[in-house]
């Protein structure tokens, strides 16, 4: 029986932009057959090239307290995941460990890629004193689930996305239907009292 593969871990650089793409495309990829929440989340996925995303990558590990962790198998990336230390809520100071985006190449799944992603960003996590860890996974991505539910995780939220675009144009609707409605009910208030009042004075 052969044994796992030696897996290393590291952080990531800009200059993994191109292994990058190759695995969130792979990952995107093999969602695709996950039925209709699935074609859902494929809808927010759109693949960079890869100027943008070593731009992209450049962003984030600029930012404060966040970490994104690849693994390494025999020199090719396999997976990856982002940590980020927040507070639990923005008036207190319970630190928090995020985690999102664990991706592991589907040709190296059940392989001990993700669960030493994991024990890396707990690690991580243990360094800065959170308190609490929170796993972010797509919510057609079952079998993550599974295995976060397996290794001690609870659902606590529930995460929504929608496009910028939508969001405006639907609450400008919104907004736009409300005044309208508004206006009529007092067109007809108006119209009512002045009906009554021809009545009363016929009377």
């Amino acid at each position: 029986m052969s044994g796992r593969p030696h897996i290393v871990l590291r952080d990531a650089d800009r200059e993994d932009a191109h292994a990058l793409v190759a695995l969130w495309a792979e990952c995107a990829g093999a969602s695709q057959d996950e039925g209709s929440e699935a074609f859902t989340q494929q809808s927010l996925w759109r693949e960079p090239g890869v100027a943008e995303a070593a731009a992209a990558l450049e962003f984030n590990l600029g930012q404060r307290d966040k970490r994104i962790i690849v693994a390494l198998i025999d020199g090719e990336i396999v997976g990856a995941t982002v940590c980020t230390i927040g507070t639990l809520t923005p008036i207190n100071l319970t630190r928090v460990l995020i985690i999102t985006e664990i991706q592991v190449s589907p040709r190296f799944r059940r392989k001990s890629v993700a669960s030493t992603l994991l024990s890396a960003a707990a690690s991580y996590g243990e360094e800065h004193n959170c308190e609490i860890v929170v796993a972010a996974v797509p919510a057609h991505a079952r079998e993550p689930h599974r295995y976060l539910t397996k290794i001690g995780f609870n659902q606590i939220s529930t995460v929504r996305a929608i496009q910028a675009s939508k969001l405006r144009s639907r609450l400008t609707m919104k907004a736009t239907n409300s005044r309208d409605t508004g206006k009529l009910i007092a067109v007809r208030r108006t119209l009512r009292r002045r009906t009554d009042a021809r009545d009363v004075l016929r009377g």
